[in-house]
């Protein structure tokens, strides 16, 4: 029980790194045989003062020094092996949490639109490279310190003593660069990621913001930001900058006090003069891990913030939990007296919806603008949690359904369409395996076949970034060829004929029948009252809840405009 406590308490990221445990160990024992054979310099200098220079014997000599040279190639050896150890732990860090970050990464994007960042990409490579960088051999190596020091003691108690203290006032050093720059570096890191964020977002928008002449407001904002960041760093490494000279002028002062105070001892016959080196070669190995702990004191910084980030996140969005696979669907919707929000919001935009679609039925959803008919899409394809009620699919709650196994039955056009950088294949078969009938026979459904033929490689044709070498009616009608890729069971189109001619308009017209026949439940959105001959139901939406709900005839006479109609007109819906 204390066990499974102490699990649960412990955050996701710290499990993740407890998992290498064997690995640190073994790090560790590398790090105890390199200490030890840091050893071999002092005894080395040791010898060759106080007793080849004593006895010039060649003989000896060669002997010491070809012992010493082995050694040393060992010591290599073993820090090489270190090195790698650390360096796998990094990479198999990365690959046992890429995949989590990732989706969470997404899953913030879905819960804070707009607000989405690959910050925590970043933070895992941060993490990473610390864990292979130097700074955390110093972890390994400080427990030796004191080891170093006791022997420095034991050659002569005045160089321990003076040792001691040049590694107090190291230390101390060190502790106030942590506390002159850990808040300043942490508020220079949430600037960049703002500035970073700002960034991204003009590039989202970048035709938006050429057309209108916004970018030089733009680039204000950015630079605004960009440089409260560059301040703040500035800040951060003056002090930091004042705080490592210090730390050279105090490590050059030790070298030199333990020389003078090592060459008092040597005239007063107290030590040999190779006692006074070895002492000395031994003092910097001893303060060598707060040296390099203070010169690479931001690099922890950072790892420690990207780490905290990191830990943030992952807890705010825990991982999806294991589902029990269902039957595969048949493409029964029900909405139970559903209310939802957007997500980072306690407005409901759906306010107690309910009804129910029977596979093969096809609804057409219309109402003003803001009516919810949207955010009613991405509720029902389990984008959006409902606050209260709930979205079945043949009878089960979507949100039960594991969303990588649901994802190849459900069919989604958004109104804002976004193809991905590849070809037109990938795109439509959803960058899994490309199945060449299921594309073409998704891109005849959709009524695009013959267009995509006419590029230049066909299928193969590189659509460059977002589809941007497509026209916005071509990229719509790709994106309903991937909605329908393998004819899923539920399929929803947000806006489909947005940016469709009449000829766009009459083969999605044959789309919706094709689906009737192959008993394919269609909800269909739209502000254009020409697609609505192909539909069985319609629901007039507005403020959030279903204004009419029933056959489209029965609906559409309510919303006709009879002098319209007796003008030989059009007879447009009064919703829309």
């Amino acid at each position: 029980m204390r066990n499974a406590r102490a699990s649960e308490g412990s955050s996701e990221l710290a499990e993740a790194l407890k998992a290498f445990r064997s690995a640190f160990v073994g790090a560790a024992v590398f790090s105890l045989f390199i200490n030890i054979l840091l050893l071999t310099s002092p005894i080395y200098m040791l010898q060759i003062y106080d007793r080849v220079l004593a006895s010039r014997n060649v003989t000896t000599l060669v002997v010491l020094s070809s012992a010493a040279m082995a050694l040393f190639m060992v010591y290599s050896v073993l820090e090489t092996l270190r090195s790698r150890v650390l360096v796998r732990i990094g990479g198999s860090l990365d690959r046992r949490l890429s995949a989590r970050v990732f989706g969470a990464v997404f899953k913030s994007a879905l819960f804070r639109p707009g607000m989405a960042s690959a910050q925590a990409i970043r933070d895992l490579d941060t993490v990473r490279q610390f864990l292979t960088g130097a700074g955390l051999f110093a972890f390994f190596d400080a427990p030796w310190l004191p080891i170093y020091l006791l022997a420095v003691y034991l050659i002569a108690p005045l160089l321990g003593v003076v040792s001691v203290v040049g590694g107090l006032l190291l230390f101390i050093l060190a502790v106030l660069q942590e506390l002159a720059t850990r808040k300043t570096l942490a508020d220079a890191g949430v600037a960049s990621i703002n500035a970073n964020r700002t960034l991204e977002n003009s590039l989202r928008n970048v035709e938006a913001i050429t057309a209108m002449g916004m970018m030089p407001e733009m680039l204000s904002r950015w630079q605004e930001r960009r440089q409260k960041t560059l301040v703040l760093q500035a800040l951060a490494s003056d002090r930091a900058g004042l705080i490592i000279a210090l730390s050279k002028f105090v490590r050059i002062a030790l070298q030199t006090a333990i020389l003078g105070f090592g060459a008092y001892l040597v005239i007063h016959n107290e030590i040999t003069g190779g006692l006074m080196i070895a002492g000395s070669i031994m003092m910097g190995k001893a303060l060598q891990p707060i040296e390099i702990a203070v010169s690479g004191w931001k690099q922890l910084l950072e790892a420690r913030s990207a780490y905290a980030r990191l830990n943030s996140m992952l807890a705010a969005i825990p991982a999806d939990k294991p589902h029990m696979d269902l039957p595969v669907p048949l493409g029964m919707l029900e909405l139970e007296r559903v209310v939802a929000a957007p997500p980072g919001s306690n407005i409901p935009v759906i306010k107690g919806m309910g009804f129910r679609v029977a596979p093969g039925d096809i609804l057409g959803i219309i109402g003003p603008s803001a009516a919810g008919k949207s955010s009613l899409a991405r509720l029902i394809v389990g984008v959006w949690p409902a606050n209260s009620g709930v979205v079945r699919l043949d009878g089960s709650d979507i949100q039960t359904w594991d969303k990588d196994r649901l994802g190849p039955h459900i069919g989604y056009l958004p109104q804002d369409i976004e193809l991905f950088e590849g070809s037109i294949a990938d795109n439509i078969a959803r960058f899994g395996e490309v199945l060449s009938d299921a594309v073409i026979e998704a891109a005849r459904l959709a009524g695009v076949h013959e267009m995509i033929l006419q590029m230049p490689q066909g299928y193969d044709t590189l659509i460059g970034p977002g589809g941007m070498t497509l026209s916005g009616g071509q990229r719509q009608r790709v994106g309903l060829a991937r909605a329908l890729y393998r004819t899923p069971a539920l399929i929803v189109l947000d806006e489909p004929n947005s940016n469709l001619d009449r000829d766009g308009e009459a083969a999605l017209a044959r789309t919706l029948a094709e689906l009737k026949a192959r008993k394919r439940t269609t909800l269909v959105i739209t502000h254009r009252p020409n697609i609505l001959a192909s539909v069985d139901y319609i629901m007039v939406m507005s403020g959030g809840l279903a204004e009419s709900f029933g056959p489209r005839d029965e609906v559409l006479g309510k919303y006709l405009r009879p002098q319209a109609a007796a003008a030989g007109g059009p007879t447009p819906l009064t919703v829309v």
